[in-house]
């Protein structure tokens, strides 16, 4: 496993961490037991970073997470968690209707989802919270930097982030510049090319670390899609509503063009997308889910300090392709 440096801190991060939406159910029936197992595993392998949030199925993701910290007796996990925007105000993770930040996240929201997220990881302090979602009024409303603050000199958090909306980095050039945060999280893929553009650099520039997630696009750079595959999601997976009508055929025709251009330069799809979402010196540490031991182990075998080719990064950037399905 290989480590880079989270930002302006100290911290040494595996550069694979583990996402931990998939834990809470969302993405279909998942069993406790084995993702305990599946953490633990990622853990003994060298992975030290996990992710997760209060949304990832009401907390069951924090929990789960806290029971295996709770049997992990060796080194060091870095805990990222988040702070969803208050639900009867944001009935979604959306940005269309400009909400403002002071309404999204007033002082005693935030205060009652970090006490909730210590009680459910069963920690004293929370290594990093994150904002959810990001509202760019939050540059110069600093309420919820206050409030953060205030929870740090109390000892229940350490380091301060913010999560970016899907496929709108743009939103966080500003904060990037601004250094107010230690980290910024941000979708980025071989599809979703852009905060390579301005955001990365930008980061750099003030020391803040960049989190990104998503490197397989929800499955599709798996490379192992079929038209049938779509049929063998269970029934409460999100991916059904994410690839309605024709948005899975799409995909499909897209990824099988990537395919082509990867071939000559990697065995596999997968290997080249995971490789690509860690080619940005500016990338702290990218965070696939994980379901099992099997896909821990595909994560990890990237992380052998060979450098994603450069050429092939030339050769994807015609490939980008905006879009969001969580809508």
């Amino acid at each position: 496993m290989q480590f880079r440096t989270f930002g302006r801190t100290d911290w040494k991060v595996s550069e694979i961490g583990f996402g931990g939406w998939q834990l809470g159910g969302t993405w279909g029936k998942v069993d406790d037991q084995n993702s305990i197992e599946t953490l633990l595993y990622a853990f003994e392998n060298g992975i030290n970073f996990v992710d997760t949030a209060f949304a990832y199925g009401n907390g069951h993701s924090e929990k789960v997470i806290g029971r295996a910290l709770d049997q992990w007796n060796s080194g060091k996990i870095y805990v990222a968690t988040k702070i969803t925007p208050i639900l009867n105000i944001r009935k979604s993770l959306s940005i269309e209707d400009f909400p403002s930040i002071e309404d999204c996240y007033p002082n005693w929201h935030i205060r009652e989802i970090v006490d909730g997220s210590l009680q459910r990881l069963r920690t004293e302090r929370l290594d990093l919270i994150q904002l959810h979602l990001w509202l760019e009024d939050g540059i110069t409303n600093l309420e919820w930097l206050d409030t953060l603050k205030t929870l740090k000199k109390e000892g229940k958090i350490d380091k301060i982030g913010v999560s970016l909306a899907d496929i709108r980095p743009e939103q966080g050039l500003e904060l990037a510049k601004s250094g107010l945060v230690d980290s910024i999280q941000v979708l980025f893929n071989m599809f979703e090319q852009e905060p390579a553009d301005s955001l990365f650099p930008e980061s750099s520039k003030t020391g803040t670390a960049i989190i990104t997630r998503v490197p397989l696009d929800s499955g599709a750079l798996s490379g192992s899609w079929t038209e049938k595959t779509i049929l063998q999601w269970s029934k409460n997976d999100k991916r059904h509503s994410m690839y309605k009508g024709n948005r899975f055929k799409e995909t499909l025709n897209r990824v099988e063009k990537l395919k082509q251009i990867c071939s000559p330069y990697y065995s596999t799809l997968a290997e080249a997308a995971l490789r690509y979402s860690l080619y940005p010196k500016e990338v702290s540490v990218v965070i696939p889910g994980m379901r099992n031991k099997h896909e821990v182990d595909l994560n990890i075998t990237i992380s052998d300090g060979n450098k994603f080719n450069e050429k092939l990064v030339e050769l994807l950037k015609p490939y980008r392709w905006k879009h969001e399905f969580y809508n």
